[in-house]
């Protein structure tokens, strides 16, 4: 399993989840063994964190941004394992300025994180999942898709970036179905709290009531990939909401303690 932006926050939870439910987990990220952009985490520490409980992951450089860079990434995975089963398109830091003050580079920086570098990616990855016959891909969508009619100053072109990503999913679906390979969508409900979303100012008393667990959104993933592709693609899982709906208890990163039990059917 390949799952970038790994160094922190959800692209690790999704990382550790992945790695207790049994899968060897290729943690990927710009920097390995300091930060890239001045926030806490390194995947060498989340290597190290899933090798402490038994599990397999290994750190591999990426910057998502750069197409050389992403080719190089499903090289090494190809080289080192023969094989990629699922790939978690996660990477990005969402820039949240109104559309008429964000220069023409941010943008273009924003589009090659959150779209160009999951379909890029996707590209790369399916020539490998249809010769194995099976695979699966999961890309990071958002509830922000949806106006909610209030103030969303500044979430204009991620939102549409997400929106896309949604529409892209769902057509990728579709057409790698026949080929056994599953393309769903995981998605918060409403915000989690992470390095990357308390340095743009969300970690305050007034929305502190709004978080949600990162290990909700970790399960789902697990979830999303749990099922053979021809049982389970073209999905949009809403986090603890799609878990309710599928009776599925959120587990510790681990893997070893029921954090909110649900009743199967």
């Amino acid at each position: 399993a390949v799952v970038t932006g790994a160094s922190r926050g959800i692209g690790r939870a999704i990382a550790e989840r992945l790695a207790s439910g049994g899968a060897t987990v290729v943690m990927a990220a710009r920097s390995i063994t300091a930060s890239a952009d001045g926030l806490d985490g390194t995947v060498q520490q989340g290597v190290a964190i899933i090798a402490g409980r038994g599990g397999k992951a290994v750190a591999m450089a990426c910057d998502v941004e750069n197409a050389d860079s992403r080719s190089a990434l499903i090289d090494q995975v190809i080289a080192r394992f023969g094989r990629i089963d699922i790939l978690v398109n996660n990477a990005g830091r969402c820039i949240a300025e109104p559309v008429l003050d964000m220069p023409l580079a941010v943008s273009e920086s924003q589009t090659e994180q959150y779209f160009m570098a999951p379909l890029h990616l996707s590209v790369l990855a399916t020539p490998h999942m249809k010769r194995q016959g099976e695979g699966w891909i999961v890309n990071l969508g958002s509830s922000s898709v949806t106006p909610s009619g209030g103030d969303e100053t500044g979430l204009a072109l991620y939102s549409a970036l997400k929106a896309a990503i949604h529409r892209m999913s769902a057509s990728f679906s579709a057409e790698l179905k026949p080929h056994n390979i599953a393309v769903n969508v995981v998605t918060p409900v409403a915000m989690i709290l992470t390095p990357g979303t308390a340095a743009m100012g969300l970690d305050t008393a007034e929305l502190r009531p709004f978080h949600e667990r990162v290990e909700h959104l970790a399960e789902a993933t697990l979830a999303l990939v749990s099922k053979p592709p021809q049982e389970q693609t073209g999905v949009v899982a809403f986090s603890y909401q799609w878990l309710d709906s599928i009776g599925r208890s959120t587990m510790s990163l681990d893997g070893q303690t029921v954090l909110q039990a649900r009743n199967p059917g």
